[in-house]
């Protein structure tokens, strides 16, 4: 192709993209409303879908939001279905229009940002989305700015937002929202944590604010840390003695299944009471038939070392799980580690209902799938 051509390709595909986008949303939307996956056990369509198609739950659930949204804003639908506007477009168009109040002339307000999304790129429209009123209703403008804002200081403590992913390179990123009370107090915090170090002139970049954040997370009192499925959610750093001894290097593990370098996992030995645990053997008591219904806390610890969050397939939680008894309590299961699974909240929930059936694979994961 030449130069033209190139360009021109580009411009369609561009048209393209956003009209492959307004189908996908709208038939996620679709399965949304028929509950697809629910037959093997998913939570949500878009659980099912991020699992079946390897997309992340994020995005998953976005595309299903974004379907959903689009059928309350038919105009902008339609000009996305028809590549007019882009997608980052359309996202902006229909949160605007709806942080408008009721009684206002929404469909004006969508046509407005319509009109002006042929010579603005999402940016420039998210400014121009908090400009409607002056649009739509000039003369009601500073009394409803006025109200808006009283209204989202009102809001902001319900706004709390916080979002991690580990990036599989040894990092973890997220973003996060939190009043501005949290936020300055934070800051605060953090502002003075790096003032106590040995630097005479320090200054708040990023890279101090966020090692202050680790030192911070480090040094929360133990006593203080919540529990969760009979534990404190303290993390654990699984590691062989040879390699602790420093015999052998060999990664260490954590329960929530990321690995970390021996030579951290030896440091962190350093600071943190150590709990020997293993697997089967004598030393720790992992079986107690049926003594007791729940299982101990020694037996929950062997359980995340072993399975390294929810067994359900398809299910990446990591956190708050339950200790499931494979064998039920009631049809004479015994409280041990090799009778037991570790199952989140909501598979825990479907091991113990009778409308689906439950299947142990032999590589330790569970399925579960509708009956007819």
């Amino acid at each position: 192709m030449d130069a033209a051509e190139t360009a021109q390709t580009l411009i369609e595909l561009t048209r393209l993209e956003a009209q492959v986008a307004e189908l996908k949303g709208r038939v996620a939307a679709h399965a949304d409303d028929l509950r697809v996956g629910q037959e093997v056990g998913a939570s949500s369509a878009a659980s099912w879908l991020a699992h079946t198609t390897n997309t992340t739950r994020p995005a998953a659930a976005g595309t299903v939001k974004l379907g959903h949204a689009l059928e309350a804003h038919p105009l902008t639908r339609d000009a996305l279905a028809h590549g007019d506007v882009l997608l980052d477009q359309a996202r902006v168009i229909v949160h605007a229009v709806d942080q408008l109040p009721g009684g206002l002339d929404a469909q004006r307000a969508e046509a407005h940002l319509l009109a002006e999304a042929q010579h603005h790129d999402a940016k420039a429209l998210r400014v121009l989305g908090k400009r409607l009123f002056e649009v739509i209703a000039p003369d009601e403008a500073d009394a409803r700015e006025a109200a808006v804002l009283e209204a989202e200081e009102n809001a902001a403590a319900k706004a709390c937002h916080l979002s991690m992913y580990d990036d599989g390179h040894g990092k973890t990123r997220g973003r996060f929202t939190i009043p501005t009370i949290a936020g300055a107090h934070l800051r605060k915090i953090l502002l003075a944590a790096i003032t106590n170090t040995k630097d005479p002139a320090p200054r708040p970049t990023p890279e101090r604010l966020g090692q202050a954040l680790c030192d911070f997370i480090a040094r929360y009192p133990k006593n203080k840390l919540p529990h969760t499925g009979g534990l404190p959610a303290t993390l654990l750093v699984l590691i062989d003695e040879d390699s602790l001894q420093g015999r052998v290097e060999k990664a260490g593990v954590l329960d929530t299944g990321e690995k970390i370098s021996p030579a951290l996992a030896r440091r962190l030995a350093c600071e943190a009471e150590i709990i020997p645990l293993v697997l089967g053997g004598d030393s720790m008591p992992l079986d107690i038939g049926r003594g007791r219904r729940l299982h101990t806390k020694a037996q929950r610890y062997a359980l995340l070392a072993r399975d390294h969050g929810c067994r359900a397939d398809g299910c990446d939680r990591t956190h708050s799980l339950h200790a499931h008894h494979k064998t039920r309590w009631a049809d004479g299961g015994h409280t041990n580690v090799k009778d037991a699974v570790t199952l989140c909240h909501w598979h825990h929930q479907r091991a113990h209902d009778a409308s689906y059936e439950t299947t142990y694979l032999p590589n330790g994961d569970v399925t579960f799938h509708r009956r007819q």
